[in-house]
């Protein structure tokens, strides 16, 4: 049986949850959905999902095998992790869009690089935004929504990370000399409570004292949101999406001639060295709640199996004593009402064993996990 590698088949939203039970698409527990291990290319995973909104605004996947359509091209684990604000239509889409662009590219590019996904980020976008234009009489609001986009490849004993919002990606790395796992941030996150991204939208704005305004103890662009880079966000990329038939509170009252918002990633590109154990890709969900040392040392003292499910917990756990109540009684709180206590959460742990980071060439079947099953809306 170790000889044959296992396939998942990615969850579909609406299925009858009966048929969701098996472990072929993860399982769904109410508002959790879990795929407690697998194996990817490079070693283990896990996955966890807990919905807190009405309807489900985190996506994520997991693709492990060839990284682009041709025989001889490179292989290796993609992890997605895209979390949507206003509505989950641009992270479904970017489930749907952003790995067959990225593979596109990679298959013209004979090869990764840090190019290969920001040309796939851009592409999806493009993509977003025309679906935006063509639905814009019909349903207005959608130009609206967006979604953080987080993403990981390993492929050849390389890591590059790229990363567009408040996504968070974090290594746990063995420090020998303290016999210690210390959590390194990988991911540069774009959000206006930030210091150094305030000073850089009013360098890209210099003729705006309000790029960014302090409303309700909390920085927004332009008042209206936390993230200065993302997917889709249509009325703050082109002035053709701000204006009737789009509601008034997302109207900008001054007209402007460049996007306010941009969709480029910032990448990082590293090597994988032993000391490299795992990395912690996850939704701001879970970090609003656990810093990236506490989520690196559940990840180390508990075992693999199941251990995203544990990280989910744990948040939950702290979000129901910012509030002094039971963990017992928060998970009795349904969606929607659930959103007043905690975000929508995300996490993906991926396990990075040495022997088998730096191969370029696997021979099993393509696995391919899309997270999350969404409890579908009673509408």
């Amino acid at each position: 049986m170790k000889l044959v590698a296992p396939c998942w088949k990615p969850s579909v939203e609406g299925e009858n949850s009966n048929n969701r039970g098996g472990d072929v698409s993860g399982r769904l527990d109410g508002l959790l959905w879990y795929k407690d291990s697998g194996h990817h290319v490079n070693g283990d995973f896990s996955m966890a999902v807990i919905q807190a909104n009405n309807l489900l605004e985190d996506h994520s996947q997991l693709e492990s095998g060839p990284l682009s359509s041709l025989e001889s091209g490179p292989h290796g684990t993609f992890v997605g992790i895209y979390d949507g604000h206003g509505g989950p239509e641009a992270s479904r889409f970017l489930n749907e869009h952003l790995f067959n662009n990225f593979k596109k590219f990679t298959s013209e590019n004979q090869g990764m690089s840090a190019d290969v996904i920001t040309k796939a980020f851009l592409a999806t976008e493009e993509e977003f935004l025309s679906l935006v234009k063509k639905q814009w009489i019909i349903k207005p609001l959608l130009a609206s929504v967006g979604s953080c986009c987080l993403v990981g490849v390993v492929c050849s004993g390389l890591l590059y990370i790229a990363n567009a919002g408040d996504s968070r990606v974090v290594l746990g790395r063995l420090e020998k000399t303290v016999k210690q796992v210390k959590a390194v941030q990988l991911s540069i996150e774009h959000n206006a409570s930030i210091e150094s991204v305030r000073e850089e939208l009013r360098s890209l704005h210099p003729d705006d004292p309000q790029i960014v305004v302090l409303k309700h103890k909390v920085w927004r662009v332009k008042g209206l949101i936390q993230v200065s880079r993302s997917i889709g966000d249509a009325y703050l990329k082109r002035q053709e999406f701000n204006k009737e038939p789009l509601l008034a509170k997302f109207r900008l009252s001054e007209p402007f001639h460049k996007p306010i918002l941009k969709a480029e990633p910032t990448i990082l590109v590293q090597k994988l060295y032993p000391e490299d154990q795992f990395l912690i890709f996850a939704s701001d969900g879970l970090w609003e709640q656990l810093s990236s040392q506490e989520a690196v040392d559940i990840v180390q003292n508990y075992p693999r199996n199941g251990i995203a499910r544990k990280l989910v917990k744990a948040a939950l756990h702290e979000a129901a004593k910012k509030r002094e109540m039971r963990y017992s009684d928060l998970k009795k709180i349904d969606r929607g009402v659930r959103r007043h206590f905690h975000d929508d959460i995300t996490v993906v742990v991926l396990f990075l064993d040495s022997h088998l980071v730096s191969r370029s060439y696997w021979h099993g079947p393509l696995l391919s996990v899309k997270g999350g099953g969404g409890v579908p809306a009673s509408t």
